[in-house]
Formats: structure tokens, sequence, C-alpha cells
């Protein structure tokens, strides 16, 4: 009687231990279209641990990509605006016609948008637009197809991209991958520090 308990049981076990595989390999499968695109790098290799690209759709994959790129490059541009105005580096002269307002007067985050006038916002309003449009849009100018997500060039001086090799290309697409995703984290920490009132700048400028 026991020898037939103990049977069932490792066949039990088994059963499960195998549907356990199954189940790893089918997730496993659904992931490796993406597990070697660029950013799936060490030490976390393809990190979606909502699964968002688990079904392996290749448009939706290249769309949160380029989402990702331009969010990059807008926080190292944020991350970098902060650096250079608390270093006392500003435009010369005033940001209004009407000369009241310096832009040596206006601080950094949260506190510099009620120094901004309502006809500032419109021109970057405009200025995004004809960025969407006429930049990050089509190709221009009988340019070809972009050569990868992300590629804004539209016919317009490369300053020798083309003159690296693949695999020089490569690296510095990474690069570029890695530093917008650490910029993104560091203007978010710096956002939510002078929420909370306290600076993580040094000497707490």
């Amino acid at each position: 009687m026991m020898k037939i308990v103990l049977a069932l049981a490792l066949t039990n076990a088994f059963g499960f231990q195998s549907q356990a595989n199954i189940r790893s390999k089918t997730v496993s499968a659904q992931a490796k279209p993406f597990e070697n695109e660029l950013g799936a790098q060490a030490p976390l290799g393809l990190f979606d641990p909502l699964g968002i690209i688990a079904d392996g759709d290749q448009e939706r994959f290249d769309r949160l990509r380029y989402i990702e790129l331009k969010h990059g490059r807008i926080a190292q541009l944020a991350v970098l605006g902060q650096i250079v105005t608390k270093a006392g580096i500003h435009f010369p002269g005033y940001i209004d016609r009407a000369n009241t307002v310096k832009f040596a007067d206006i601080p950094t985050g949260f506190a510099g948008l009620s120094k901004i006038p309502v006809g500032g916002y419109i021109q970057i309003a405009l200025f995004i637009f004809a960025l969407e449009i006429g930049v990050m849009g089509a190709p221009l100018n009988g340019a070809s197809e972009p050569e990868f997500i992300g590629d804004f060039r539209n016919g317009t001086p490369d300053f020798g991209w083309d003159k690296f090799s693949d695999e020089v290309k490569l690296r510095k697409r990474a690069i570029e991958l890695n530093q917008g995703r650490a910029a993104m984290m560091g203007i978010s920490a710096l956002m939510v520090h002078e929420l909370i009132g306290v600076s993580i700048w040094p000497g707490g400028i």
C-alpha cells in the first residue's frame, strides 16, 4: 500500500514539474523575440516584469522603444538644464518683451514655472509641435527611411555617423539608451526631492 501511495506521489510531483517546465518554456519562448534587442543588457537582460512585450508584438515594441528614446533625450536635456542653471549660467537679458523678468531670475524646477509668461508657454508649445511634425514625423526633403528607431536626421548632415562601423553604431546607440534611462531616473529624483523640500544638490542649492 505504501509503495502505491509513494508511486502516486512521485507521479504527481513529476507531473507538476513537467507543467511548470512547459509554462517556463512558453514564457521564455514568448520573450525570445526581444532578448537580443538593443537595451537588453547585463545584468538584467530583457527586463519586462509586467509582460508588456511578452506576446512578441514587434510594432508595440518599436513604439515603446521610440517613446523610451524620446523621453530619455528630453530627460537628459532636463538634467543638463538643472546643472547649467545651478552653476549660475543663464541667457542674458529678459524673457518677456516688457523687460520685467530676467532669465537670471528664473529658478530651476517647479519654482520656475510661475516665472514664465504666457507668451513663453505658447512658444514652447509651437516648438514642440514643429519638432513632432517637421522632425520626428515622416522623412522630409526626399530623405530615406530612418536607419533605426530614433533616427531623426531627415537628410541633414550626420557629422560622421555613416563612417562608423555597425559595431560602433550599436555601441553608441546603447550608450545613448542607457544614459537616457539614467537621466529619467535622475530628473525624477530631482523633482521628487524638490517637492519634499530636500535638496540632493551639493551644498543644498
